[in-house]
């Protein structure tokens, strides 16, 4: 009776994890991060609850009243992946799976820190960003992705299985994050506060809480870089790579490779930086203090006669409630304007939230992707909207008002194009 026992236990358990090879091995490019036996390839970092391996699958068991939030960590870092797997909450309570995410020392632990894809048992929430330990709750914003339409958070919801095993998936390609639960979208957002980590399920901290895991695979796609404009030559010197100036005079690079600018009032022109090539889908940043004057990190621009030269979108930068607020700026075109469409969107209140004043370093962000514009300040979005009127290809630059006192401070001006490849994945629904 013991040795029929004993066999069936066995052949329970290869049939597990002969079912966790093979959920990598039917999808193409996928490998499997769980070997079905035991937690090689994994780290236990933060919190006190408890990972062990049951019957093929990774169980994660909350500590009760322990302090800090528990994450099992893969220990290879991915950039650009898809990640699949199938969880089960054995018991209520909250978790999560930890992506593109790093740790560091906090007291006698290592405190974990990135995006985080929320799972909870009965489906609210499941599948949400949230960033763990860096920008979640500040400014009163709990999710990434707060401008999720509703009824695709209903739809997700409606369709996990409590009690049962649900699939989740998140896919990262350049700035494009998206998740589903159970084949349904959920997440669809443009973020760069990181690129790169490792992959983390977490148990959270609390009174109650366990969670199943199995059939984790990921298809690798690499890791997508960001261009400089700013760059150091063999002395040592800085300059500009892909771009020039417009009024040179006017600008100049510290040692440690900030572009420093200062404008005339009595110079009606704009002092500018331009690319060389025309972007089209993109994610641009720019990181900026300033001291007076006006401002701007233009793109989709295109050259005109004007005194300011750039005719198109201006993601604004004026020390104000208008930084990273959407202008559309007119030209001038042998001798005819074209117009602009002046402003395209504001948010005002919430910028005076998450804005560095007094001086301080602000670090703007523009994702251009078809007719979607998505701008982020500091980490935090502030606009995503359709504008089917928007140019679809144009400069990057940028801007130092014209007839107006401005000292300007740039650093980390960047730009990550999104090419044909990557949009092949970024279109899947």
């Amino acid at each position: 009776m013991r040795t029929l026992l004993a066999a069936a236990i066995t052949i329970g358990l290869l049939a597990s994890i002969t079912h966790n090879v093979e959920a990598a091995d039917t999808e193409e490019g996928f490998v499997s991060l769980f070997n079905g036996s035991d937690l090689s390839g994994w780290v236990k970092r933060g919190g006190s609850a408890k990972y062990r391996v049951e019957d093929g699958v990774i169980v994660g068991e909350c500590a009760p009243n322990t302090p800090g939030n528990t994450f099992l960590c893969s220990d290879k870092e991915f950039g650009d992946f898809v990640l699949k797997l199938r969880y089960k909450f054995l018991e209520s309570g909250n978790s999560g799976v930890q992506f593109r995410s790093a740790s560091r020392e906090e007291g006698d632990r290592q405190r974990v820190f990135g995006y985080q894809a929320e799972m909870r048992p009965g489906g609210d929430m499941t599948g949400r960003i949230y960033d763990e330990g860096r920008r979640g709750h500040k400014h009163g914003i709990i999710w990434l992705d707060a401008f999720t339409p509703q009824e695709r958070l209903d739809a997700a919801q409606e369709s996990c299985r409590p009690g049962e095993w649900n699939d989740l998936e998140i896919q990262c390609v350049g700035p494009s994050i998206k998740t589903w639960l159970n084949g349904n979208l959920v997440v669809d957002i443009f973020d760069s506060f990181s690129m790169k980590g490792f992959i983390g399920l977490q148990i959270h901290s609390g009174e109650t809480g366990s969670v199943a895991w199995k059939d984790i695979r990921v298809k690798d796609l690499g890791e997508s870089q960001w261009q400089s404009f700013f760059v150091k030559n063999d002395d040592g010197e800085y300059g500009l790579e892909g771009a020039r100036f417009v009024l040179p005079e006017e600008w100049s690079f510290t040692k440690d490779g900030v572009l420093h600018g200062v404008h005339s009032k009595s110079q009606g022109k704009d002092g500018l930086v331009i690319s060389d090539d025309n972007f089209d889908n993109f994610i641009a940043r720019v990181t900026y203090r300033m001291r007076g004057g006006n401002s701007a990190l233009y793109f989709r621009a295109e050259e005109t006669d004007a005194p300011w030269v750039l005719r198109g979108f201006q993601n604004e930068i004026a020390n104000n409630g208008k930084d990273c607020a959407l202008w559309h700026t007119a030209g001038i075109i042998d001798g005819n304007t074209i117009p602009g469409r002046g402003w395209i969107v504001t948010n005002d209140e919430f910028v005076g939230k998450v804005r560095n004043k007094d001086d301080q370093w602000n670090t703007t962000c523009t994702a251009a992707y078809g007719d979607r514009l998505v701008q982020t300040l500091n980490g935090f979005c502030t606009s995503d909207i359709i504008d089917e009127e928007c140019e679809k290809t144009g400069k990057l630059g940028l801007q130092m008002h014209g007839g107006t006192d401005c000292e300007m401070y740039f650093k980390d001006f960047e730009v990550m194009p999104i090419t044909k490849e990557m949009a092949k994945l970024i279109e899947r629904e």
